[in-house]
């Protein structure tokens, strides 16, 4: 399974490759504008530049679906490692299948982005051309914030793709451990934001030597305010 860097700020995604070593990259315009992106052609030229052959992916954020195709064009034609993310639906909640048809019947990677029923993976899958690679990202973080368990989900969306050049992919990962519940129930990938990449550093460490570091975390913060009671 691969694990790809979820994030906007080319510092941040040079050190997850450095350090980690990650597959690929998944970005979006929230991230974007939270990295204070101002130009977003200029950074997608830039990632590509910089982490090229890596495959990374930059989303549409047209709600028409005329417009959708433009930019989905314009982005794919920056490179051949670009995926092109595609909302599920639009902001109306009109399913994106039909330009995901023609996306991918024109050789576009598409990376479906906002999944989270099995029914659009069906639609999805049903739609796209598999002869040009696809993503399908499962959000499974925000699935899991519901009470409704995703593995399920997942697991039957990974039988679907099986065998194709359609990838399933876990995004929204609120743990490390998001990993293994991956792994586990046939993904292709997982990405992590960055926060999330560095807990890595903490694998395997030792339970009682982290029990006494979070002990001694709460015994110097307390005092560092000059708490009495």
């Amino acid at each position: 399974m691969k694990i790809f860097a979820d994030g906007a700020d080319i510092e941040s995604m040079r050190h997850a490759l450095d350090t980690y070593k990650v597959d690929g990259f998944t970005t979006n315009p929230s991230l974007m504008v939270k990295a204070g992106v101002e130009d977003y052609f200029d950074f997608a030229q830039r990632a590509v530049s910089e982490f090229n052959p890596l495959p990374i992916s930059f989303e549409v954020f047209a709600d028409e679906f005329d417009e959708m195709y433009e930019q989905a064009m314009k982005l794919s034609g920056l490179s051949g490692n670009v995926y092109v993310k595609v909302p599920v639906t639009n902001t109306k909640g009109i399913s994106s299948c039909e330009l995901l048809r023609s996306l991918s019947g024109d050789g576009v990677k598409v990376n479906v982005t906002a999944v989270f029923t099995l029914e659009q993976v069906k639609d999805v899958y049903e739609a796209i051309d598999h002869n040009t690679p696809s993503v399908v990202s499962i959000f499974a973080g925000r699935i899991a914030d519901t009470l409704i368990d995703p593995e399920p989900i997942i697991q039957h969306a990974a039988q679907i793709c099986k065998a194709t050049n359609c990838e399933v992919l876990w995004a929204s990962a609120r743990e490390l451990i998001n990993i293994y519940h991956a792994y586990r129930n046939g993904c292709d990938i997982i990405t992590l934001s960055h926060n999330i990449l560095q807990k890595l550093d903490l694998k395997d460490k030792d339970l009682q030597e982290y029990s006494l570091e979070t002990v001694k975390m709460f015994f110097q913060d307390a005092l560092s305010v000059g708490y009495s009671l």
